[in-house]
């Protein structure tokens, strides 16, 4: 079979057109490509939109408060032991009752201890006799050694009776030094006796009302076993709190509080610290420090052993800006480095980046809150000052009660 040259010309020019055909098939398909990117580009362009949520700058008091628990305390507590042995004849209070200073809380069988008592008096009396009759002997020993000593001086007495009369009137001296002593000895034992058997009445020492008493007619007690426990008034209390220590710091006697105890869920009790004491308590590797804080209790609502849950207002402005915290942890997202770069080549320009599509957490600077003015994110500048964990006090000359402090920010379609 021969070619000829206008065969070879016609398979050139099919050839030719072939590619021609594939080129525009190709042309085709990337300029559908392009023009999808660019539609779906302009679409999300114009429906995703940026809502800031936002919560509007007030003015007014901001307290701030640290929490604190503890129990209701009187302020005086005594405990009242019998300080003799004996058989308890009878006891004159109970429970809740009021006692004056001075009363009678229970009594001891005082038999022995009278029986003692009239021994000690009577030990008393002979020395006191004792004594009489010592100093008369003195008296009559030292008017005889100085009659001895006269007649020596004239000669007419012998030396060894001398002697004798001195040595009578140094014993009958010495004896009513004994004498006396004696009786010192006697009048400290009346004493003691008096005591022990004044002690076989219980009194109270001070006036309050009786919280406890484990006293019983016919119990046989002991020095230092407990009958009664006291309290001094209870138109006064006492607060006791544990103030943790990343809190001590800004806890100072004179702070006022409030708290409430179970008994009374919906009464507020106030009370002021009295007290802040140095010395750390440990419990389980947590650190406190007691705070005392005084309490009038004048309806007696309150009792010794309530548990308290206590406010106490550390730091007060009374008319201020304040923001949300919430706003003070926000900034606008940043773009990240690879999004604010454009793609290059034919890709990127066919398949362009999404806006948002990536970008980066802002980073708040502390002193400064982003506000939403005309729909756009304003940042302006200011200076927080007191918080009490949910709003904080500012100061700033371009922010104005009302304004929209930006919280958080998402995007919508």
């Amino acid at each position: 079979m021969t070619t000829t040259s206008d065969d070879i010309s016609r398979t050139i020019a099919a050839a030719s057109k072939g590619r021609w055909r594939k080129r525009l098939v190709w042309l085709a398909i990337i300029a559908a490509l392009g023009f999808g990117s660019w539609t779906y580009y302009a679409k999300s362009q114009v429906a995703a939109v940026t809502v800031y949520e936002t919560t509007p700058i007030t003015r007014g008091r901001l307290t701030v408060t640290v929490t604190a628990t503890g129990t209701v305390q009187p302020t005086r507590q005594v405990e009242i032991s019998s300080e003799v042995t004996g058989t308890l004849t009878s006891v004159d209070v109970d429970f809740n009752d009021e006692v004056a200073v001075g009363q009678i809380l229970a009594r001891l069988d005082d038999t022995r201890l009278k029986a003692l008592l009239a021994n000690a008096e009577a030990s008393l009396a002979g020395a006191r006799a004792r004594l009489v009759q010592a100093e008369a002997t003195a008296a009559e020993a030292g008017a005889d050694f100085a009659a001895q000593e006269e007649l020596d001086a004239r000669g007419l007495l012998a030396r060894n009776a001398l002697v004798t009369s001195k040595a009578t009137n140094d014993r009958a001296r010495a004896a009513v030094d004994i004498a006396r002593a004696d009786l010192t000895l006697a009048e400290a034992n009346l004493s003691v006796q008096q005591a022990d058997t004044g002690k076989a009445l219980i009194r109270s020492p001070i006036k309050g009302i009786v919280l406890n008493r484990t006293a019983e007619v016919g119990q046989t007690v002991v020095s230092g076993l407990v009958l009664f426990l006291l309290a001094q008034d209870l138109g006064r209390m006492e607060l006791w709190v544990d103030i943790d220590e990343a809190d001590i710091g800004r806890v100072a006697v004179g702070n006022r509080a409030a708290f409430t105890v179970d008994a009374f869920p919906g009464r507020s009790f106030p009370a002021t610290i009295t007290q802040v004491r140095f010395a750390p308590e440990t419990t389980d590797n947590v650190v406190t420090y007691k705070a005392i804080l005084s309490v009038a209790n004048p309806d007696r609502a309150l009792r010794p052993g309530m548990t308290a849950t206590a406010a106490i207002t550390v730091a007060e402005v009374k008319d201020t800006l304040q923001v949300a915290n919430a706003s003070l942890r926000y900034a606008p997202p940043q773009l990240s480095p690879q999004t604010q770069r454009s793609g290059g080549g034919l890709i990127g320009l066919i398949l362009p980046k999404r806006p948002g599509g990536s970008s980066t957490e802002g980073k708040p600077s502390g002193h400064s809150v982003w506000v939403l003015r005309g729909g756009v994110p304003v940042e302006v500048a200011m200076q927080p000052g007191e918080t009490d964990g949910s709003v904080t006090a500012i100061a700033a000359a371009d922010i104005s009660e009302g304004d929209l402090a930006i919280t958080d920010q998402h995007a919508s379609k």
